[in-house]
């Protein structure tokens, strides 16, 4: 495709139509008319985004059945499987086993298993070609993306079964625990994806059920399971991220009780467990990552306030009797940022800033009383589809 502008009449306005859970319909669509009236920065922009969904109309498409280098213990190819990141071999063990934790150093042998690089290429993939068919009404696009999601969720031969019981598995100790319901965190963009391809003749009402079937089991395998409860108790950043998803799953089936009660029973407790009256997230602050970490998770929070706003529960305000809340962990984070203090926590990795864009992004409108101006000069936003989520 010739990276000009196109027009269609397609998608002009449409992002004001749209109901998103995470997706910035405000930013969407005013890139959107930006784009259909030419403005320079806006084209060149969305015809970024077109080169690369054009270079994935030839790729994939993904499953956890294709590059199967290891069998899940059930021995069903279509079970997902993953390796815990930061455990090695025990040197001092003949076979190494069982494997020792090394916080936030990556074992290579990860690699050697593709169930998780097979699912990140499709989440990707979706959105970009959703988004594509979104600005011009081309619909390759869309029926592209329908194959990706079709070999993923849909399809016998190649679906992924809805559970996670064999994720970060540790040689040596367990088949799978519940810390690797993490990795499914990429699914949750496909709902606003499947939003923007609503309007596609390839997106019918019986395929979109389908998809929302596969989801509707694994929400359910996340609040039943040994490995879904294991993960809903843990206090730091994978409690946030599991009801995160949840949360989001929760509307996109349109059971809107168990998103609720999602927000109000898991996520609000959390608030007291996981900051400080001085905003400090301690949980995060001790890892080797702490700056990743801490960021990783106020990011979270900030898309499970997103999520409440859809549910009316001010989540944003929400405080302890003391004033631990969302709020004070933004302002804890911004002198940081802003290099007006000096991080002086454990950091084996580099300082990086996507996260935090995200962060200010979400909460800029909130708080009036915050000043987020210094943070945009430092890092002004590369694109406006970097903010979207």
């Amino acid at each position: 495709m010739s990276l000009v502008f196109i027009t269609t009449g397609f998608a002009q306005g449409k992002a004001g139509n749209f109901s998103f859970i995470l997706l910035d319909g405000q930013v969407l669509n005013k890139l959107n008319n930006n784009y259909h009236e030419r403005d320079t920065a806006a084209v060149k922009e969305v015809n970024r985004l077109i080169r690369e969904a054009d270079s994935l109309l030839k790729a994939g498409p993904y499953s956890v059945t294709f590059e199967k280098t290891k069998l899940a213990p059930s021995g069903n190819k279509h079970d997902y499987v993953s390796q815990a990141p930061y455990w090695w071999a025990d040197s001092s063990k003949a076979n190494g086993k069982p494997y020792i934790r090394k916080d936030g150093r990556r074992n290579p042998e990860i690699y050697l298993l593709h169930d998780a690089s097979q699912m990140g290429k499709m989440s990707s993939s979706v959105k970009h070609l959703a988004l594509a068919y979104y600005f011009t009404g081309n619909q390759q696009y869309a029926e592209k993306a329908r194959q990706l999601l079709k070999v993923w969720f849909i399809d016998a031969d190649t679906r992924m079964n809805p559970n996670l019981n064999y994720a970060q598995y540790i040689p040596g100790i367990n088949d799978g625990r519940g810390i690797g319901i993490i990795e499914t965190v990429g699914l949750t963009s496909v709902p606003d994806a499947i939003t923007l391809l609503q309007t596609s003749k390839y997106f019918d009402a019986a395929f979109i059920a389908g998809i929302k079937q596969w989801y509707r089991a694994y929400a359910n395998w996340l609040l039943t399971s040994k490995n879904g409860k294991a993960e809903r108790s843990q206090i730091n950043n994978h409690g946030t991220n599991y009801d995160m998803q949840l949360a989001n799953f929760a509307l996109f089936i349109g059971n809107k009780i168990l998103a609720i009660k999602v927000i109000r029973e898991f996520t609000i407790p959390r608030i007291d467990q996981q900051f400080t009256t001085d905003g400090m997230q301690p949980l995060e602050l001790v890892r080797t990552k702490s700056w990743d970490y801490n960021t990783m998770n106020l990011n979270a929070w900030c898309k499970l306030a997103v999520i409440a706003d859809h549910l009316n529960i001010d989540l944003w305000h929400e405080q302890t009797l003391d004033g631990k809340g969302i709020k004070g962990a933004i302002q804890f984070l911004l002198p940081y940022a802003l290099g007006q203090k000096q991080w002086t926590y454990p950091e084996i990795g580099k300082f990086d800033y996507g996260n935090m864009k995200h962060i200010v992004h979400a909460a800029k409108d909130k708080y009036p009383d915050v000043s987020f101006k210094e943070f945009y000069n430092k890092f002004p936003a590369d694109s406006q589809l970097q903010l979207l989520n």
